[in-house]
């Protein structure tokens, strides 16, 4: 499994990937532990949970700088992904056994409640562009419930999830909690179905994301899908057309456009469409990309040569159905898996920038004849993740926000994460949400106990 920088196109580092032998120990291991890890206080994991996120305090610079090199993230948002995940640790050792506490129900009855409980041994499959950030966000509140996780990061990003297991001896938990495996998507598939996996967590393409809701549907194991996005960003006629541009260029090009909650569809009432075009290519020609390692830069190289290549396909084939390109539009000569910041207007659906997800730092303007097209157009998309609305009038915003089909929506802002709220899509974006009060019940078991006063016939 070879570990290759994308800003060079050089072997990083050769891995061994995990055998069979070790696999089979890891699932055995990952049961017995869970035994005991399931029968430890909030308090006791909390400790744990607690003390990660000081180990990752402590490599920051370390962490973020594999990061940067595997999958070529800007080194200064490398950084901030890494530090992000301390607030998730600091948050659910703070709030998980208040979100799980029992619950008491007025019945008939001495007692009746509802309390909540680990599953067991869950199945992380987690990606290359957040690899930090989707595993955290995902496995700790799970560990906080009491399961215990085995992960299997996308296969570009080795040192990285080897990283992650290393804070985790660090922060001394008992071996077992966390199992990373070097394996294949193939063999991740397999492991769904072994009997000592109780649960999937996912974050990927939709394609990928079907696959295993199909194979964990066969074997009845609960499932959540965090997949791709086609995230619109409206732009209202009353908007403040540079401010919208400026923050229109900064949601696109986060990690060089290659976030699922990217701002992808730029959809644009007619009657300031000239000058939001204007102004947004503007703000693409500044973004600074190049070497990630630079801390002024803000884009660095795309994580593969095949994403690369898959993105300019979309771009040529939109243009050959009549986008026209304002900026960018081919990948830069030279090493590295480099593509400029590109603009593409005359954006239609049906081409492949509007209708797929564009995982990279392309920008597809779509113009709308009035405000009830707008929302028809972003509504259109078999994609349902995240959205923005730019506008004035925010009264007028916060109510189109209720009629776009995502989960999440924002105004006069990018589309972001925080702990304290829950995440997850709707429609081809995916199922189950991670994060917040519903992140942490979703790999739990809610039972509802009954107890009657004296026995009964």
């Amino acid at each position: 499994m070879k570990s290759i920088n994308p800003a060079t196109e050089e072997v990083i580092h050769d891995y061994r990937e995990t055998t069979a032998e070790h696999v089979e120990f890891a699932l055995d291991e990952s049961v017995r532990t869970f035994s005991q890890w399931s029968r430890w206080s909030f308090a006791r994991r909390a400790e744990k949970i607690l003390a990660l996120g000081q180990a990752i305090r402590d490599q920051v610079g370390p962490l973020a700088r594999t990061n940067t090199l595997e999958a070529g993230k800007p080194i200064v948002q490398a950084e901030n992904e890494v530090q992000q995940c301390v607030r998730i640790c600091d948050y659910y050792a703070e709030h998980a056994e208040r979100f799980l506490a029992r619950e008491q129900v007025e019945r008939n009855a001495r007692s009746c409640s509802i309390q909540y409980e680990p599953m067991g041994p869950l199945l992380a499959i987690m990606p290359w562009n957040f690899p930090f950030w989707q595993f955290f966000r995902a496995a700790v509140p799970a560990l906080m419930a009491g399961n215990v996780v085995l992960v299997k990061h996308a296969s570009n990003v080795p040192g990285t999830s080897l990283a992650i297991g290393e804070l985790f001896k660090n922060a001394e938990f008992p071996s077992g909690v966390l199992q990373v495996l070097l394996i294949p998507g193939s063999q991740a598939s397999e492991l769904i179905g072994d009997d000592r996996i109780r649960g999937v967590t996912f974050t990927g393409s939709a394609a990928k994301g079907r696959r295993v809701a199909s194979e964990a549907g066969r074997h009845l194991k609960k499932t959540v899908l965090e997949l791709g996005g086609s995230d619109p960003f409206l732009v209202l006629a009353d908007a403040e057309i540079s401010a919208a541009a400026r923050l229109g260029a900064k949601a696109r090009m986060l990690n060089a456009g290659q976030s699922c909650t990217a701002a992808k569809r730029f959809l644009v009432e007619d009657s300031v469409g000239e000058a939001f075009e204007k102004a947004l290519v503007n703000q693409m020609k500044q973004v600074e990309f190049g070497d990630p390692m630079d801390r002024d830069v803000k884009a660095g190289p795309l994580a593969r040569r095949d994403l690369m290549d898959r993105l300019h396909e979309q771009v040529r084939r939109s243009v050959e159905q009549g986008a026209t390109v304002r900026l960018g539009g081919k990948p830069l000569d030279g090493k590295g898996f480099f593509y400029p910041p590109t603009v593409l207007t005359g954006v239609e659906p049906g081409m492949p920038v509007f209708e797929e997800e564009t995982f990279g730092p392309v920008a597809a303007v779509t113009r709308a004849r009035d405000r009830r097209d707008l929302i028809e157009l972003a509504n259109r998309s078999r994609y349902g993740l995240a959205a923005s609305i730019v506008a004035r009038d925010t009264e007028e915003a916060r109510r189109l926000a209720g009629t776009l089909e995502t989960g999440a929506a924002f105004v006069n802002s990018m589309a972001g994460y925080d702990p304290r709220l829950p995440m997850g899509g709707r429609k081809d974006s995916g199922y189950g949400r991670e994060l917040g009060h519903a992140g942490i019940r979703e790999f739990v078991n809610t039972k509802t106990l009954w107890i009657e006063e004296e026995q009964g016939i």
